[in-house]
């Protein structure tokens, strides 16, 4: 059985591949992920939540799209501007989310000298400073 917003996804999906002209196969192949499991997704099932980011690679969708979808939301559509830059139109609720777990990765990957409550500390005063200049 499937829910409502399985079968939302597998709709949006569905449309999208065909949209940009794919096959099952083609797509999976682009998405790093097997036709079995694209075809999970297309007939609205339940897959692990890893497997939306080769579906939203091959679909030229944002990161986190499937999610927002299941969530009630849109996907959000990357447009290409040139060969080497793309850009992303990504809620703003969900660009706060994103910006604080870019600092947060990157504050653990300089293993530097911080504590948790500094990382949380540094994270708290970036989105502060990107709030201040109308950024988020």
């Amino acid at each position: 059985m499937t829910s409502p917003d399985l079968e939302r996804l597998a709709a949006l999906v569905q449309k999208r591949r065909t949209e940009l002209r794919l096959g099952i196969e083609p797509a999976a192949k682009i998405g790093g992920i097997s036709k079995d499991t694209w075809k999970r997704v297309e007939a609205g099932q339940k897959v692990w939540d890893r497997t939306y980011g080769g579906i939203e690679a091959a679909l030229q969708w944002a990161p986190g799209s499937c999610q927002l979808v299941l969530a009630g939301g849109d996907p959000v559509v990357n447009e290409p501007v040139t060969d080497s830059v793309k850009v992303a139109e990504v809620p703003k609720s969900e660009l706060e989310r994103l910006v604080g777990d870019a600092v947060t990765t990157a504050a653990i990957a300089t293993k530097g000298s911080l504590t948790g409550d500094e990382i949380l500390e540094l994270n708290r005063r970036v989105l502060a400073e990107l709030h201040a200049r109308g950024v988020l």
